[in-house]
C-alpha cells in the first residue's frame, strides 16, 4: 500500500494541496491543529481580503467542488469569515476524512534517522508525531510532506531587535497588548481612549483604518501610529500603480487618515518597553528615551515569523535572514524588493536537501510580508506534479503575480530621506491540462 503524503494545516493551502495530490491520484493526509479547518483564518475572520473572489479559489480545489454541485462565488470581496463559509469549509468537506483535525504536528522526521545520519536515509518514510487535544499522541508514516502550517501562531514581537519589548510578554497576560487586527465590537469599545497601533504592513493599516472611523464619530479618541524606519517609505503602498486595486487603495485610506489628522504618525521609534500603570493602561517607551502618553491598549502588527519548532531533525535549507527557502528569498527580500520583482515559485525553488519535503504558503515566505493565496495555489500545484513524476509540469510556471506598485527596497533604516516518477505515484498517473493560475 502507498504511504500518503502528510499535509500540515488545513487552511487554503494546505487545502488546495489536498485537491491538487487527489486530481494526481495521490492520497493526501491533512494534519490541523484547530477544532475546524482553516482555523487560524477563523481568527481574523472579520477582516476583508483585497482580493477578489476570483483570485482565492484554487482550480484544482474548485473542480473537485463542482462535481458536487458548488457553484463559485463570484462578485466582491470576502472576509475571512466569507471565505470560510463558501470555500474553505465546503473543500474541506469535500476531502471527507482525510482532513483529522485537533491533531497537532510536533515532530517530523526520518523513520529510524535522527538529523545527523546520511546512511539508508532517503530510503525511508517520513514519521509525523502528532498530539491531539486530548494529549494523545501517535506517528503518521508519510512518502512526502508539505508543511503548510503557516505563521498565525507566531506573530513577531514589538521589540525593535526582534525580541520581545521589556514587559511585551506581561502587557499580553494583562490584556492591554494585542498581536491581533482588532474587530468593529472592538474597535468601538476604545471610543474616547489612547490606542497605539505598532507596525508598518497591511494589517497595521487595516487596524488604521477602522480606528480613524473611530475617531471621526468620537473626537475625544487618540490613535498613535508608531513605524520603526525613519521615515514612511513604503508604508502606504503603490496605490493606483498596485495591479490588486484594493491593495493600493488599503494604503491610500491610511495615508488620508493621517493626512486628516484623525491618527498621529510617528517614524524612528524603536518599541522598548511596555510598562503598566496603576490605573490599568500602558505606557510605550522607545530606546532613544520618547515615551508616549498612556494607551488603554497597544496592537502590535509587526508581522509573523515561521515556527520551526517541529522540524528540528529535518534537513532544511533557510536563507539566514528571512528563514524562508533559499530559493525564494532573493524574490521576496523586503531589503532589495522592487515592482514587479516577484515571481511564482514551485517544486524545485521549495525543495530542501530532504528530498520530498516543502515549505508553501505563507511560510514560504519565511518573515518577509505580502504573500497571496494564489502564490501559494501554484507552488502546491507544481509540488503535487513532481511528487506525482510530472516533472514537466513541476517546472512549468502557470501564475504571473501582480505588480504592487512600490519600487525599490524598503528604504534606510536609521536616516528620515527617502531612499523522473516520485515516491507517491499513485495507481494511475494523469497527465492534466491544467487550467492557467489565478491571480489573487
Amino acid at each position: 500500500m502507498e504511504l500518503p503524503v502528510v499535509v500540515i494545516g488545513a487552511g487554503p493551502q494546505g487545502l488546495a494541496a489536498g485537491a491538487h495530490l487527489l486530481e494526481r491520484g495521490i492520497e493526501p493526509v491533512i494534519l490541523e491543529a484547530g477544532d475546524t479547518a482553516a482555523a487560524a483564518v477563523a481568527e481574523w475572520g472579520h477582516v476583508r481580503l483585497f482580493s477578489p473572489w476570483s483570485e482565492l479559489i484554487d482550480p484544482a480545489a474548485e473542480r473537485l467542488l463542482a462535481s458536487s454541485g458548488w457553484v463559485a462565488p463570484v462578485a466582491g470581496y470576502p472576509t475571512g469569515g466569507e471565505w470560510i463559509d463558501a470555500y474553505l469549509a465546503p473543500l474541506a468537506a469535500a476531502l471527507g476524512n482525510r482532513v483529522r483535525r485537533g491533531t497537532r504536528v510536533i515532530g517530523v522526521a526520518r523513520k529510524g534517522r535522527d538529523l545527523s545520519v546520511d546512511a539508508g536515509r532517503e530510503e525511508q518514510p517520513f514519521v509525523v508525531l502528532t498530539r491531539d487535544t486530548d494529549g494523545n499522541e501517535a506517528r503518521v508514516e508519510a512518502c512526502a510532506v508539505i508543511d503548510a502550517s503557516g505563521t498565525w501562531t507566531t506573530p513577531s514581537p514589538a521589540g525593535a531587535s526582534g525580541l520581545p519589548a521589556l514587559g511585551e510578554q506581561t502587557a499580553v497576560t494583562a490584556g492591554f497588548v494585542t498581536h491581533r487586527i482588532p474587530d468593529a465590537t472592538e474597535v468601538q469599545g476604545l471610543a474616547g481612549r489612547h490606542v497605539v497601533v505598532v507596525g508598518n504592513g497591511h494589517s497595521a493599516a487595516t487596524a488604521i483604518i477602522q480606528l480613524a472611523e473611530t475617531v471621526r464619530e468620537h473626537p475625544g479618541t487618540r490613535v498613535s501610529w508608531l513605524l520603526r524606519r525613519g521615515s514612511v517609505g513604503n508604508t502606504f503602498g503603490g496605490g493606483a500603480a498596485d495591479e490588486l486595486a484594493e491593495r493600493g487603495a488599503l494604503g491610500q485610506r491610511a495615508k488620508q487618515a493621517v493626512d486628516e489628522g484623525l491618527v498621529t504618525l510617528t517614524t524612528g521609534f524603536r518599541t522598548d518597553a511596555f510598562t503598566l500603570t496603576a490605573d490599568k493602561r500602558v505606557v510605550v517607551a522607545a530606546e532613544d528615551g520618547r515615551v508616549l502618553d498612556p494607551a488603554d491598549r497597544v496592537f502590535v502588527l509587526t508581522g509573523f515569523r515561521p515556527d520551526l519548532s517541529f522540524l528540528s531533525e529535518i534537513r532544511i535549507e533557510l536563507d539566514y535572514r528571512l528563514q524562508a527557502p533559499v530559493q525564494v528569498a532573493g524574490e521576496v527580500d523586503p531589503n532589495i524588493h522592487s515592482c514587479g520583482s516577484v515571481r511564482a515559485t514551485g517544486a524545485a525553488e521549495l525543495a530542501h536537501p530532504e528530498p520530498g519535503f516543502f515549505i508553501v504558503g505563507a511560510k514560504s515566505y519565511g518573515r518577509a510580508p505580502t504573500f497571496l493565496a494564489m502564490t501559494g495555489y501554484e507552488q502546491v500545484r507544481s509540488i503535487a506534479a513532481e511528487l506525482a513524476g510530472d516533472h514537466e509540469a513541476a517546472a512549468r510556471m502557470e501564475l504571473a503575480l501582480p505588480d504592487t506598485g512600490v519600487c525599490g527596497g524598503s528604504g534606510l533604516f536609521d536616516t528620515p530621506e527617502p531612499a523522473a516518477g516520485g515516491c507517491c505515484v499513485g495507481p494511475q498517473l494523469v497527465t492534466l491540462g491544467t487550467a492557467p493560475g489565478r491571480e489573487n
